[in-house]
């Protein structure tokens, strides 16, 4: 992950600030401080282990709540004074029990459907035995096509009886099967969002004219 002996602890008395990111959605999760041990207990145990300025101890994250941070991966700024930890959260990081120090609400973003998008490659590829992916693949473009349709009007017929929780359990099929169509169409989704965002600017383009 790192090389703990290149990084510079100098410019704050034997510490470096820690960042720490929920992988899933990139979200800023708190700010610690650590001591070169804190660094090397965090990639032995795979928790964040911080190191307290007031108790002037090292304290593992979640050791009395249960909330750890399990570390996916350490970045080292430029200078390699600060890092960027991407962990996957247990549960709150902030101490009053909210999702974040920063206030800002749990949501998955765009990265954890990149994610899901690269999944589904994956499967494309690898054509696990088990998996319900990699069957459709195995069964070709039609079938393919043909569950997108079946998606999309289940989505329709939930929307048309505006029933919440069918809407959104008909929506995630659409989306996912969706993902599998451009997959097997060797579509990337960056292509879709490069689109939108032509289309956008046209769009507002226009009503800039008016």
């Amino acid at each position: 992950m790192i090389d703990v002996e290149k990084m510079n602890f100098k410019k704050l008395n034997g510490l470096i600030p820690a960042i720490i990111i929920d992988d899933s959605n990139n979200n800023v999760l708190m700010l610690g401080y650590m001591n070169e041990e804190a660094v090397r207990q965090t990639l032995e145990k795979g928790k964040v282990v911080f190191y307290s300025r007031t108790r002037q101890k090292l304290w593992m994250k979640g050791e009395t709540s249960g909330n750890y941070l399990n570390v996916v991966s350490i970045k080292p700024d430029c200078d390699n004074d600060t890092l960027l930890i991407y962990t996957n959260p247990d549960g709150p990081a902030c101490h009053t029990g909210a999702y974040s120090c920063f206030s800002n609400k749990t949501k998955q973003n765009i990265s954890f459907m990149e994610n899901l998008f690269d999944l589904v490659k994956r499967r494309k590829l690898e054509m696990p035995a088990n998996s319900y992916t990699a069957n459709l693949f195995r069964l070709g473009s039609d079938r393919i096509i043909q569950k997108v349709g079946e998606e999309a009007v289940e989505t329709v017929i939930a929307a048309k009886n505006r029933n919440k929780k069918e809407v959104i359990n008909e929506t995630s099929d659409l989306i996912f099967h969706l993902f599998i169509l451009l997959a097997d169409q060797n579509i990337e989704i960056a292509d879709v969002v490069e689109n939108l965002q032509k289309r956008n600017k046209k769009t507002r383009g226009n009503k800039t004219k008016n």
